[in-house]
């Protein structure tokens, strides 16, 4: 539905799922949505997918596995092209006549979200290109998702407006160092981290998931907020003045990135965007930005 109204207001920005996780959505229903998407906004249109951090675990819920993944990812590609495919067992197909959507087969990329060898296989056999939390080379399409905010001169990273911008993208490495441990220990060793795990024992075992993922990267939660702060800002987000990111951009280049996906929080999505853009030198608007 968001996309969709992306789609009405906008005429030459790409649009896509960032990402979609195939246990939360029936793949007929997918293949439709994206029909309906392609229809609205042709050849503007792209497809992540992935195993589901959030989309899982905050139902209590590991991630899905590789291999389901790219039976999901093989099956929609193939109702996409208009051909049948078998799902839960049964031949299916998209049946969509004339006028109700795009003529198949409908063409659109895949990107897939990548953390490991098996997700990384996954995208090389698959997709067009990638998505990640850590720049990764290898390929012609390198998408690194950043959470951060661009600073006033003199601002200083712990103010009301850089917490609300930036702090729930710093408070994911507590909750992906609690979900994901590396090895023993790895959540003690982050700034507020023996804190945060305290406060989070405190809940009920069965209860925790809905807790810890509570705003999840939109807004800090109870059991964030008294831990982040502006060092763990500035040590774990996209934050700074504009020259020192416009810097830390051609860095990441270097490094195999093509492209960034950067996603505002905050009070003021349109003053994200904005910087943001002026930060990397991109073309005004030629209209107030909408939201």
């Amino acid at each position: 539905m968001t996309l969709a109204r992306a789609a009405d207001r906008t005429s030459h920005i790409e649009l896509g799922s960032g990402v979609l996780i195939p246990s939360l959505r029936h793949v007929m229903v997918t293949a439709a949505a994206i029909a309906t998407l392609v229809d609205l906004a042709p050849g503007r249109v792209n497809v992540g997918i992935g195993s589901g951090f959030t989309g899982r675990l905050a139902m209590g819920q590991r991630p899905n596995s590789w291999a389901f993944v790219a039976q999901y990812a093989r099956q929609l590609r193939t109702l996409l092209a208009g051909e049948i495919v078998e799902v839960d067992g049964a031949a299916t197909r998209l049946l969509h006549g004339p006028g109700q959507a795009p003529a198949r087969p409908i063409r659109v990329p895949f990107l897939f979200a990548v953390r490991g060898p098996k997700a990384l296989a996954v995208a090389r056999e698959l997709g067009q290109g990638i998505l990640s939390v850590t720049p990764t080379a290898g390929f012609a399409w390198s998408t690194l998702m950043i959470h951060g905010t661009v600073l006033a001169p003199g601002e200083p990273f712990d103010s009301p407006r850089v917490m609300a911008a930036a702090g729930a993208g710093a408070s994911i490495v507590l909750h992906r160092a609690y979900e994901f441990p590396g090895d023993a220990g790895e959540l003690e060793r982050l700034p507020g981290g023996q804190a945060w795990r305290k406060a989070i024992e405190a809940i009920p075992e069965r209860e925790r998931h809905l807790h810890t993922h509570e705003g999840h990267l939109t807004f800090l939660n109870a059991l964030d907020r008294p831990v982040v702060n502006g060092d763990m800002i500035k040590a774990f987000t996209f934050t700074g003045e504009t020259a020192a990111l416009r810097a830390r951009v051609g860095e990441l280049a270097a490094k195999g990135v093509t492209e960034i996906a950067f996603q505002p929080k905050g009070p003021d999505i349109p003053r994200e965007l904005s910087a943001f853009a002026a930060m990397a030198g991109l073309p005004a608007s030629p209209a107030p930005i909408r939201v």
